[in-house]
């Protein structure tokens, strides 16, 4: 189940990684505050933890389009090394920033949608209520970049760039959307897991690098291998003992 999660954080590093070939090493910080956000909807505004996701959502999108005009699109065709700093720049930002306003100290969501049981396993319906989302999430994704002229243009982006621009696709906005689409997963799959994860500002780290290990498995920009990934290395970790 938590898989299904997984995946959904490596769908924002993929997407982002397949259609511009930038590594986003600010993803880790953008599910941490993903975590955030539900945990401030929750307990400042008192939303339910689900509702809170939708404010999360739009909030990685928005964020997302920022940091690419802010910090991307001047070194988008710099050598691999410019964007790396540039990402690596947002990085520091978002934790420095974020240390100094949540401090280190452990955050928790104290929501709880109960459990059952079967045989002797205790499952968790926030598990299955993430993971069903998760599953959700990624179904619109294909159908998004499969059946939208938005989604259609980012494809062809990834494909040739070059080509899309000669055939008026304006190339630059798209790289933007795709950027803000990648930062929204990023967010989204944060706000999941600080349904029955505790967390601090810090914990997007071993997200992100287990996000990279599932690009790796599953293939850049493929949504569909992003979530396969994801189940794959939920499923060595709940086997195979620490």
């Amino acid at each position: 189940l938590l898989g299904f999660v997984y995946g959904i954080a490596a769908m924002g590093l993929s997407l982002i990684w397949g259609v511009m070939d930038v590594i986003n090493l600010s993803h880790g910080p953008i599910i941490a505050l993903g975590m955030f956000g539900v945990y401030l909807g929750f307990t400042g505004l008192g939303l339910n933890p689900y509702l809170a996701l939708i404010l999360v959502a739009m909030g990685g999108l928005l964020l997302g389009i920022l940091i690419y005009w802010g910090a991307v699109h001047r070194v988008i065709d710099a050598p691999h090394i410019s964007t790396l700093l540039a990402t690596f720049a947002d990085n520091m930002i978002i934790i420095g920033i974020g240390t100094a306003i949540f401090t280190t100290s452990p955050r928790n969501v104290d929501f709880s949608l109960g459990s059952f049981f079967l045989g002797p396993i205790t499952i968790g319906w926030t598990r299955i209520a993430a993971a069903g989302l998760a599953a959700l999430v990624t179904a619109l994704l294909y159908l998004f970049l499969h059946r939208t002229r938005p989604g259609k243009a980012i494809r062809a982006v990834t494909d040739n760039r070059a080509a899309a621009e000669l055939m008026g696709i304006p190339t630059s906005w798209i790289l933007a959307l795709s950027f803000g689409l990648g930062t929204l997963l990023a967010a989204f799959s944060g706000g999941l897991i600080a349904t029955f994860f505790p967390f601090t500002i810090l914990a997007g780290g071993s997200y992100e690098l287990k996000s990279f290990v599932i690009c790796v498995l599953g293939g850049l920009g493929n949504p569909l291998g992003a979530l396969i990934g994801g189940l794959l290395l939920g499923a060595l970790e709940g086997i195979i003992p620490a």
